[in-house]
């Protein structure tokens, strides 16, 4: 048995060997890496918003009269210009009330006519010749008096047009129709809600920031939204910002202007994310180069020049101050003058030399 260990140690020993040449390293060669440099900024904070798009415009339309519904024009989902006609009501009653007006004045109107052709010829006689003065005055008095009922039974006509035309209820903005509650052969009371048009051309982006970014609210504050999780972020125009705040929440009113480039319709909800820059100038390293562990600390690995772009890199520890985008704030650890392996560091140890791949831009 002995012998046959003998024969089988040599060559097991052999392919061991090899086995472990082959997970040997080749002598030379070192890993490619990304380096980047320690940037400089304004500290930049960054809250995620959720809100809602709504409309500029929005209209609940309703009778001004009471009636019977006689004819509906509009189906929910169609697209109207203001003054276009939605519904209309019995107007019989109304028309009516409108053509014995106009009678009316048409009787006041030649009775005024006739007034004044009999003061006019009253005049023309000669008062105190032909004529008492007294009978001049009269006629006079007549004209004043047909003059008044004129008047009245016009402003009664008017207000007999008036109630007809209320019977007809039309669009007051451009916009869609989003709700009706009224069919045909239903009686409504006056202030009854009959549609709602919302105009989708104009739209608000509304969130509800935090109060503790409302002092650092300014010109150059930007605000990027996004509409379905598969549509990509947009800038979207702050339009302005309420004082007044929420006690319960802790957050005020923050409304922008909807990009053309988002598909977005009223009642949607969005989500955005607020960048705030203080005046505070704070060191920043890309993302990608912080290491974190789960015992809390957080390392990035920095590389030495040692030429022909090979470098020898070192682990350093560092406290981080905050985050905004790829962009990674850090408080100490650092003094500005290093470069760090942004990519390529999963397997780095300390001491290790590395090839320069690429250099990140500033």
């Amino acid at each position: 048995m002995f012998s046959q260990w003998s024969q089988w140690k040599r060559p097991l020993g052999l392919a061991l060997g090899v086995f472990a040449l082959a997970l040997t390293p080749t002598a030379g060669a070192q890993q490619p890496v990304v380096l980047g440099e320690v940037e400089r900024g304004p500290f930049i904070d960054e809250y995620r918003l959720n809100g809602s798009v709504v409309a500029r415009q929005r209209s609940d339309v309703s009778v001004p009269i009471g009636g019977l519904v006689v004819e509906r024009l509009v189906e929910i989902g169609d697209r109207v210009e203001r003054g276009d006609l939605l519904l209309r009501m019995d107007d019989e009653l109304a028309r009516l009330e409108r053509e014995r007006a106009q009678a009316e004045a048409s009787e006041a109107q030649a009775r005024l006519e006739e007034a004044r052709r009999l003061a006019e010829e009253a005049r023309s006689v000669g008062a105190g010749n032909n004529i008492a003065r007294t009978e001049l005055r009269r006629r006079e008095s007549e004209v004043g008096i047909a003059e008044a009922m004129l008047q009245r039974t016009r402003a009664s006509e008017s207000l007999a047009a008036a109630r007809v035309a209320r019977h007809r209820i039309t669009a007051p903005i451009d916009g869609v129709v989003s709700s009706r509650s009224i069919d045909v052969g239903q009686w409504v009371d006056p202030g009854t809600a009959v549609f709602s048009v919302v105009d989708t051309d104009e739209l608000w982006l509304d969130f509800q920031a935090p109060q503790a970014a409302y002092p650092l609210l300014d010109e150059s504050t930007s605000l990027r939204v996004q509409g379905y999780a598969s549509q990509p972020a947009h800038e979207a125009s702050i339009a302005t910002w309420l004082p007044v705040t929420d006690s319960q929440a802790r957050t005020f009113l923050l409304r922008a202007r909807a990009p053309d480039t988002l598909s977005l319709t009223p009642g949607m909800a969005v989500s955005g994310v607020l960048r705030l820059a203080r005046e505070q100038q704070m060191l920043w390293v890309h993302r990608d180069a912080v290491n974190r562990y789960p015992e809390g600390r957080t390392t990035v690995w920095v590389a030495q020049p040692k030429g022909d772009e090979l470098y020898t890199v070192t682990e350093k520890r560092i406290e981080i101050a905050g985050t905004a985008g790829d962009q990674t704030y850090v408080s100490s650890g650092l003094t500005g003058d290093e470069m760090i392996v942004t990519r390529g560091n999963e397997s780095l140890r300390e001491g290790a030399e590395v090839e320069l791949a690429e250099r990140t831009a500033r």
